[in-house]
């Protein structure tokens, strides 16, 4: 499955260099994400390479697949190689952070690739939708790219209601 961010959360189109695509496929039972996505050189997390609490804070492309009953899965994937891994139960009710995660990134000019393998254990039973993002920028020109846009006043990830309809199980 392939997603390309080519919008803001509110649905403004987004130039062409500033598009992220994003890749999913099963392989020997996990989910494979594959992004590439603009690189823009914001300050990077000072903490080792690794799992990353409020990753969400630096430059970042999340995916958020949703399973029964609202269980989801966050992946936030940073440029650096700094990951975060959430399995969430109902909207913002964390019941497992900062997961091990197989994931590289490399920086090449402008932009950045990364892959990352998420066991079959950290992912929803029957994943049935799913949102992708990608944040970028400090403070007020901080930006906010969606696969699908989510309605309100503010950018807010977690409105699993607005996510579309998917099929994406193992093959």
């Amino acid at each position: 499955m392939q997603l390309s961010l080519s919008q803001t959360w509110d649905g403004r189109p987004l130039a062409p260099m500033d598009q992220v695509q994003i890749q999913l496929s099963w392989q020997q039972g996990a989910l494979l994400i594959c992004v590439d996505a603009p690189f823009y050189q914001d300050p990077k997390p000072k903490q080792a390479v690794g799992p990353t609490w409020g990753l969400w804070e630096y430059e970042v492309v999340e995916v958020f697949l949703v399973g029964e009953n609202d269980q989801y899965t966050e992946v936030e994937l940073s440029p650096h190689g700094h990951h975060l891994l959430l399995r969430l139960e109902g909207c913002r009710n964390i019941v497992a952070q900062e997961l091990p995660l197989d994931f590289q990134a490399d920086i090449v000019g402008d932009r950045w690739r990364g892959k990352a393998m998420v066991k079959a254990k950290d992912l929803p039973h029957r994943i049935q939708r799913l949102n992708a993002y990608a944040i970028h920028g400090v403070g007020p020109q901080r930006i906010y790219a969606a696969w699908t846009p989510v309605p309100g006043p503010d950018p807010d990830f977690h409105r699993l209601n607005c996510f579309p309809e998917v099929g994406l199980e193992p093959a």
